[in-house]
């Protein structure tokens, strides 16, 4: 093979090479080079010649260069979806199909330990984390600022969820605090009575009750007016992890411990259906979205039909779970038959989201990574390193956002929140 280097360059190679054998103090190695080329077998390398330590310094110039151009082609990829968001004549646009890329919009610091919880205001440009380090602060996600601390918690606050007309927050450690959003977030309500740490709370829609989960493998019920428990539902026999209520508030979607997920009658505590299939702690469990509904059938080959639709139509039709076994399950959960496994993580999967547009799933785990699947197709089509080394939970919001101070220029916005051991909550948007 012709050589594409000329005499001289091939000369200095040759020098460098011997420089660094001799150097590295492999001397068998070095006489034998010497040997093959005969016009350096007198050659001694000189600490001031301008081949010492060449070799070194060519190799640690060529990592420079390459993290280099990774951090301009994330750039690339980061500016190039910016563009997206924009419409011919330069103006800003709403991207319904929009997903993360690899780099998040903005870091947001100050907690002092991992973070449990992320959830979005559904009218404002509000997030609330939860955090080990027993606070729950409030961020503006557009500008990254955090506007307040809420105080209050002894010990680290397990999760937060903000009602659906958003005039409410809760957030719990051994009991549940309500704070009033509406006047500057004070605290109005305290709900005591699970006997362990709390793992979950949701407002029941029609923002009267809430559900709560906990290490006490109870279920409780409470009335937000009087703060009274109403109910207490044994839904399983270990560790409950999450309880998600149904829009319509009929039912319970519940995992635990005890490797199951089950749906439970908020009424009568009535168990319907039991899911059972993972080989570890289920972390997480959600009812699937009825815009996803339709991409899901399509995976599973499984056609909607008039007598599922009223099911389809409250969402409760499929449900997804998320466990410590790495793997991430899909259920009929009218029959709680396991469907579909997705496979990937390297981690405990720890929380999942669903983009509106219904054609894709998000999830995070320990491996780091936040993936996107394809839920027509069961394929994680993109992963993206969220947080180091643990990511522990993210939220998809649809909200409503000002583009100025006119309120006639206000538009929806796709925007995920994720947060991790890092300390850091990453907002990820357009």
């Amino acid at each position: 093979m012709a050589s594409i280097l000329s005499d001289r360059q091939r000369d200095d190679l040759h020098k460098s090479i011997l420089d660094y054998l001799h150097n590295a103090g492999f001397s068998k190695t070095c006489d034998s080079l010497r040997q093959e080329v005969p016009d350096l077998a007198d050659f001694v390398p000189d600490t001031d010649s301008t081949t010492n330590n060449l070799l070194v310094k060519k190799w640690t110039s060529v990592i420079r260069m390459q993290r280099k151009i990774l951090e301009l082609e994330a750039r690339l990829a980061s500016t190039q979806e910016e563009l997206t968001t924009f419409s011919k004549d330069g103006a800003k646009r709403t991207n319904k199909d929009w997903l993360p890329s690899t780099a998040p919009k903005r870091s947001l610091s100050g907690h002092r330990d991992k973070i449990n919880a992320v959830s979005f205001h559904p009218l404002y440009s509000i997030l609330a984390s939860a955090s080990v380090d027993a606070t729950v602060k409030i961020w503006d996600w557009e500008t990254g600022e955090m506007e307040r601390t809420l105080k209050g918690h002894t010990k680290s606050v397990t999760d937060c969820d903000f009602n659906s007309d958003g005039k409410m927050l809760g957030a719990f450690t051994p009991s549940i605090l309500l704070w009033n959003v509406t006047e500057e977030y004070t605290n109005f309500a305290t709900l005591r009575g699970h006997e362990h740490s709390i793992s979950s709370v949701r407002f029941i829609p029609g923002n009267t009750r809430l559900a709560s989960s906990s290490r006490d493998e109870t279920v409780r019920v409470w009335d937000v007016q009087t703060s009274h428990c109403i109910k207490v539902i044994r839904a399983h026999e270990e560790w409950i992890r999450c309880a998600i209520p149904s829009l319509d508030g009929r039912l319970l979607l519940t995992c635990s411990d005890d490797h199951t997920a089950r749906i439970t009658d908020i009424e009568s505590g009535t168990m319907k259906i039991e899911m059972r299939g993972h080989d570890n702690r289920v972390e997480s469990a959600v009812f699937v979205p009825a815009a996803s509904i339709p991409a899901v059938r399509e995976l599973v080959a499984q056609p909607g039909s008039a007598t599922l639709s009223k099911a389809d139509s409250l969402a409760v039709s499929f449900a997804m779970t998320a466990s410590r076994d790495k793997t991430i399950k899909l259920w009929d959960s009218i029959h709680g038959h396991c469907l579909w496994t997705f496979v990937g993580h390297d981690g405990w999967v720890q929380a999942l989201a669903f983009h509106p547009d219904g054609k894709h799933m998000l999830s995070v785990g320990d491996d780091h990574m936040m993936r996107i699947w394809d839920l027509s197709t069961g394929r994680c089509t993109r992963k993206i390193e969220a947080h180091k080394p643990f990511t522990q939970c993210i939220s998809w919001g649809h909200v409503p956002v000002k583009e100025s101070q006119s309120d006639d220029l206000e538009r929806s916005v796709n925007v995920i929140a994720t947060g991790g051991t890092d300390e850091l909550v990453k907002i990820w948007c357009p």
